[in-house]
C-alpha cells in the first residue's frame, strides 16, 4: 500500500482497522460497531489547519504502508501502549515504543510496518504548514523558526506542560465537554511552549538528545557533527537541488552554509549516504531523462540545460547512470 498525504496514510490505517466514520457536534468517531473489540479513533479538527487524534485500537492483521508525503507538518504526542517498526529512507529500521514525541516532517519517504494483535493506545496533535503561515506568521511573523528543528528526525521527547495539556485534553474528550475553540487555544499554548523551549536555550533538550555522530577526517582525525553542522549541510542540500543545473564550487558552497570544506564534504556524506558531486550528478540526469521522455528539445539542449557544456560529456555520463545513451533511452519512453 502507497500513500502520499498525511490524510491518504490515515485513511488507509482506517481501511485496514475496517474502521467506520460517526459525525457529532465536536469530533468524528471511527470504529467497528461489529467488532467492538477492534477500538476506535476519535477525530477533532480544522480541516487543513490542525487534527487531534485519540486512538485505542488493536491490529486485525500484518501490514505495512509505503509513504512519499511532500506535505510540511508538524506531529508531536504520546503513545501509551504499542510498538511499530518504521524506516526512513537513508536510514535503518527503528522501532517505535511507548513514549512522548516530536517530529517536523517535510517530504518524507519510508514505510510503516504494523503487527497482527498489536495494541495500539495514543494521542497525537498534528499542524498542517496553512496554520503557520496563515494563524502563526501572519500575526507574529518573527517569533517561530521551525529550521531550529531537524526535519524528519523523530525527538522522544516533549516538554512536561505539553505533555499535562495532552492529557487534559483526553480528560476533557473522555467527558464529551472537549470543544473546538478550547483545542485551538490548547493547540496554540503548546507551540508557544516549544517556542519557549528553543529560543530560551540554544543547548535546549531537542538538540541535546541528538546523536549526530562523529566523522573521519583524514586518517587520524575525527570531528564531531553539532546541530549547526547539520543544518549548514541541510542548506547545502537545499542549495545544490535549487541550483543542480550551475551547482556553485565547493569552496563557494562552504562559505554560503558557513562550514568549512572538509566537514561539509565528510558530514554531507555521513548525512546523505551520498557524496556532493554524486548528489549533484544525480538530480542532473534525472532531470535530463524527464527532458528526454517528456520534451522533443535535442540532445545538445537538454545537455545545456542541466550544465553541460559539451553534450559529449552529458552522453557519457548518461550512459553511465542508465545503461543506455540519451537517443535510446528516449527510443524506450
Amino acid at each position: 500500500m502507497f500513500v502520499k498525504s498525511n490524510e491518504e496514510f490515515k485513511n488507509a490505517v482506517l481501511e485496514i482497522l475496517t474502521f467506520c466514520k460517526y459525525e457529532s457536534d465536536h469530533y468524528t468517531l471511527y470504529t467497528n460497531k461489529k467488532k467492538p473489540e477492534l477500538g476506535y479513533l476519535l477525530s477533532y479538527s480544522r480541516d487543513g489547519f490542525y487534527h487531534l487524534g485519540i486512538a485505542d485500537y488493536t491490529i486485525p492483521k500484518d501490514f505495512s504502508i509505503s509513504f512519499d508525503n511532500p506535505e510540511f507538518l508538524m506531529r508531536f504526542g504520546v503513545v501509551f501502549e504499542g510498538v511499530t517498526e518504521f524506516k526512513i529512507d537513508n536510514n535503518p529500521v527503528s522501532s517505535f515504543t511507548p513514549a512522548s514525541f516530536f517530529v517536523v516532517e517535510k517530504d518524507i519517504k519510508g514505510q510503516q510496518t504494523w503487527k497482527k494483535g498489536q495494541h495500539f493506545h495514543g494521542i497525537e496533535i498534528t499542524i498542517f504548514e496553512s496554520y503557520f503561515k496563515e494563524v502563526i506568521k501572519s500575526n507574529f511573523p518573527n517569533l517561530l523558526n521551525l529550521d531550529t528543528f531537524i526535519k524528519n528526525y523523530t525527538y522522544i521527547y516533549l516538554p512536561l506542560q505539553i505533555i499535562e495539556i495532552i492529557q487534559q485534553l483526553q480528560t476533557l474528550s473522555y467527558n464529551n465537554s472537549l470543544n473546538s475553540i478550547y483545542l485551538e487555544s490548547k493547540i496554540l499554548e503548546c507551540i508557544a511552549i516549544l517556542i519557549n523551549e528553543v529560543s530560551t536555550n540554544t543547548e535546549n533538550a531537542f538538540s541535546n538528545q541528538i546523536n549526530y555522530g562523529n566523522i573521519h577526517i583524514g586518517n587520524n582525525r575525527i570531528i564531531k557533527l553539532t546541530s549547526s553542522d547539520i543544518h549548514a549541510i541541510q542548506k547545502a542540500y537545499d542549495i545544490l537541488q535549487q541550483n543542480y543545473s550551475n551547482p556553485p564550487s565547493i569552496h563557494t558552497l562552504s562559505k554560503m552554509v558557513l562550514l568549512n570544506e572538509q566537514k561539509l564534504k565528510a558530514g554531507f556524506s555521513k548525512h546523505y549516504h551520498i557524496s556532493i558531486g554524486d548528489y549533484v550528478n544525480g538530480l542532473k540526469m534525472s532531470a535530463a531523462a524527464n527532458l528526454l521522455s517528456t520534451t522533443d528539445l535535442r540532445v545538445e539542449e537538454i545537455a545545456t540545460k542541466v550544465g553541460y557544456n559539451y553534450s559529449a560529456n552529458f552522453s557519457k555520463m548518461f550512459k553511465k547512470t542508465y545503461g543506455k545513451t540519451p537517443l535510446k533511452f528516449r527510443k524506450t519512453k
